[in-house]
């Protein structure tokens, strides 16, 4: 396995309470910093507080840093930033020695060096450890994959689509499950290449057809509707907003599987869909995080 290890970087970190000051934070920094010498990253942790994350090349000046927060979040959030290092490490090898086997109902994800672990009744859906996001670890993508095996029980959909594809993990499962095309979408291009590969590396690559596309704006998802399942793992604000071009896209008695929602969000996100017709079928929860399994009546 090749060496992948990365050089010391710096760190500043803090957590705000709010979505839209976390937000504001992020983007006057990716404002003002160099975009080749730092990163900036906000998310959304359980009990909705968020973290924001920023990353340098170089040490960076702390004074500098903290008055761009007070400037976007008064002086007592400037003063709660904290600075570090993070040492060299191969990320890569770090990351196989880490990600174990995931188990969901029927499916299990892992890496190619835990392919041997695979009962020969279960489905292997296999993505490379160089490419861990989306690797069915995170609780939403669990809860996804347990949904979809027990709708696929009483249920077999012909038309079948990945809002929001990522790694393409979901649709290798439904892929390899029913045998029949799947319709895999995302509005990140870099997610469109990995996920074809991946469906491709695991066998099914003339059965997944990944497009890109901003929600149901893409042309082919306007061509291959109505769909039998939706799959969206993506998150809870978008997931409202989409609840009527969802709906319109749905065949009679379809089933939806929705996650990337924190489980107290899960109520509005609920409401949403059973206003345009959907009722709720199974409601999961794994580390704090709900999947959804809803029927279009």
């Amino acid at each position: 396995m090749t060496s992948t290890l990365t050089p010391q970087t710096y760190r500043a970190t803090l957590a705000i309470g709010d979505e839209a000051t976390a937000r504001r934070i992020s983007d006057l920094l990716t404002e003002t910093l160099d975009e080749e010498q730092a990163a900036v990253g906000a998310f959304e942790g359980p009990g909705g507080r968020w973290d924001v994350t920023f990353y340098f090349a170089g040490q960076p000046d702390e004074a500098a840093i903290r008055n761009l927060v007070a400037l976007a979040a008064g002086d007592g959030a400037a003063r709660s930033v904290t600075f570090d290092t993070v040492a060299p490490r191969d990320w890569v090898r770090a990351t196989l020695d880490e990600l174990v086997p995931v188990h969901a109902g029927r499916f299990v994800v892992h890496g190619q060096h835990d392919r041997s672990k695979v009962a020969a009744n279960k489905l292997g859906i296999e993505i490379e450890a160089a490419l861990a996001f989306g690797t069915g670890h995170h609780g939403t993508t669990r809860g996804c994959l347990v949904l979809l095996g027990h709708a696929l029980k009483a249920y077999r959909p012909r038309r079948v689509l990945d809002l929001g594809t990522g790694t393409g993990v979901l649709a290798i499962a439904s892929a390899k499950a029913l045998r029949t095309q799947v319709l895999a979408s995302d509005i990140d291009a870099p997610s469109v290449t990995v996920a074809a590969e991946n469906a491709r590396l695991n066998g099914v690559g003339p059965l997944v057809e990944v497009t890109w596309g901003s929600g149901f704006s893409a042309p082919r998802l306007r061509e291959k509707q109505p769909f039998d399942l939706i799959l969206a793992n993506i998150l809870a604000n978008p997931l409202r907003q989409m609840a009527t071009p969802m709906s319109n896209h749905l065949a009679g008695g379809a089933r939806v599987i929705l996650s990337g929602l924190l489980s107290p969000q899960a109520a509005g996100v609920i409401a949403a869909y059973r206003a345009r017709g959907l009722v709720l079928e199974r409601h999961i929860r794994i580390e704090g995080w709900s999947s959804l399994l809803l029927c279009k009546v």
